[in-house]
């Protein structure tokens, strides 16, 4: 497990250097002043990836924290939980969507959460929702969470930026700016292949086998990654930052991404459902 941290700790450090290392180069397109620029940038950018990243998350799903007396069961199955993996209580949040999802978040166990749908909720077993509900507990655990929110975090500035420079650079039949073009080419295209370095699918597995140990079964979160996979092809969730995806138990359908979003779809943050029900099913034996 300390390696499992270690590891997580150092490629955050690695991403957020990253960031700021591709604002300084980019910025140097345009000189000494561009430089500073993109230094100040990348700096502002990193600052708030490491505060808000959370925030960030859980306000575009538009969760609703739940207390002890709000969150009833729920609440005091987390509570069981956490306690069993040895964690502070997390934040609990409800997410006026219908699709069935879940996802944590936080820079560290003492400021994590734990989201849940509302269509998780109302189509899972109680002992499919403590599946679910150990492994979000699993990568809080071994700190995925802050790895994976700040690269969420900087993933959807990456694309908004290619998408603004691409038009600034080429929405103009005159004016138009090859340089700048070129510039947020190269930052996307190197900003996702760090991206997809820092996000280690197998985390994914980690987090299932860590999480069916908390929970005490694999038998939860086997049952509820079955459903999660045939629901969210019927589903879709309706999330406005497809940068996120890497946060969710179930990664939403590339199809249900907006036009702009092609450079997050590069990659696959997470591995095929069977494989993982497969390695759960093992722990069985």
């Amino acid at each position: 497990m300390n390696g499992v941290v270690a590891a997580n700790n150092l490629k955050t450090v690695l991403l957020l250097g990253g960031l700021m290392g591709l604002f300084v180069v980019v910025g140097s397109l345009w000189g000494a002043e561009g430089m500073i620029l993109g230094l100040v940038f990348g700096g502002l950018m990193n600052l708030s990836a490491w505060w808000f990243s959370d925030t960030i998350a859980i306000k575009s799903m538009r969760g609703q924290e739940v207390t002890r007396e709000q969150g009833g069961w729920l609440y005091e199955m987390v509570e069981e939980l956490a306690i069993n993996a040895g964690l502070p209580m997390p934040r609990v949040y409800i997410c006026p969507h219908a699709a069935p999802n879940a996802f944590a978040t936080g820079r560290s166990p003492k400021k994590a959460a734990v989201a849940f749908t509302q269509g998780l909720l109302q189509t899972m077993s109680r002992e499919e929702i403590r599946g679910v509900a150990a492994h979000e507990l699993a990568h809080i655990k071994n700190r995925d969470t802050l790895t994976s929110t700040i690269a969420a975090t900087v993933s959807g500035v990456l694309a908004f930026l290619a998408q603004w420079g691409l038009l600034l650079g080429g929405g103009r039949r005159e004016g138009g700016n090859p340089l700048v073009m070129f510039a947020v080419v190269i930052l996307a295209a190197l900003g996702a292949a760090l991206i997809k370095a820092m996000i280690s699918r197998s985390r994914e597995f980690v987090a299932d086998a860590d999480g069916a140990r908390i929970a005490g079964s694999p038998d939860g979160l086997i049952s509820a990654l079955g459903k999660l996979d045939a629901m969210s092809r019927r589903i879709p969730l309706n999330q406005p930052n497809p940068a996120m995806n890497n946060l969710f138990i179930i990664e939403p359908l590339a199809s249900n991404l907006g036009g702009g979003s092609t450079l997050i779809n590069l990659f696959a943050t997470h591995p095929p459902t069977e494989k993982r029900i497969a390695s759960l099913r093992s722990l069985r034996i």
